[in-house]
């Protein structure tokens, strides 16, 4: 028995390069949690930029509906002979975009004469705020029919923009689903 060269462990004892492996894991772990908690605010202000973007192009794809229902069109007076046109407004979810916790199209100073409409929506947690529709664009008032229309903040709304003859050349909008 003398001839072998085993070693003979204490039954409990902690291995060396055990103890180590344990500690370069929470090391690990601690390093990988302190880089994720300082990239947060970097990742949500990329989310925030991209639900702008995106936002911005809903804007424009309303500017461009309202385009087409005045295009070789005449205003009436009865809306259901109006010319129309719908829109549907897809609002950014899922991980690459911020949580909406409301949206909707609002009068930006009020029901009067020159009233500009713009998209209102407010991330959760934050402020309002405004992507306003370029009402420049076509030779008629644009207006909400209800004063405010309300958007879904997580999902699809579709609008249906009417050209009607309210006191001049009007485009009335109002959501439908």
């Amino acid at each position: 028995m003398a001839d072998t060269d085993e070693s003979i462990g204490v039954v409990g004892a902690i291995d060396p390069s055990g103890g180590i492996a344990v500690i370069r894991i929470v090391l690990t772990v601690a390093v990988a949690v302190a880089l994720l908690a300082a990239s947060m605010p970097a990742l949500e202000t990329a989310r925030a930029t991209t639900t702008a973007e995106r936002l911005d192009s809903e804007v424009d794809r309303i500017e461009r509906a309202t385009a087409s229902v005045v295009s070789g069109s005449v205003a009436v007076t009865d809306p259901s002979l109006a010319a129309r046109a719908s829109v549907t407004v897809r609002v950014p979810s899922g991980v690459t975009a911020a949580s909406i916790g409301r949206i909707a199209l609002v009068e930006v100073g009020g029901p009067r004469p020159g009233t500009r409409i713009a998209l209102r929506y407010r991330l959760v947690g934050g402020r309002d705020r405004y992507l306003p529709l370029r009402a420049d664009a076509v030779a008629a008032r644009i207006e909400l029919a209800t004063g405010v229309v309300d958007l879904r903040p997580g999902g699809e709304s579709r609008l249906e923009l009417r050209y009607v003859d309210d006191d001049g050349p009007t485009i009335r909008i109002t959501r439908v689903g």
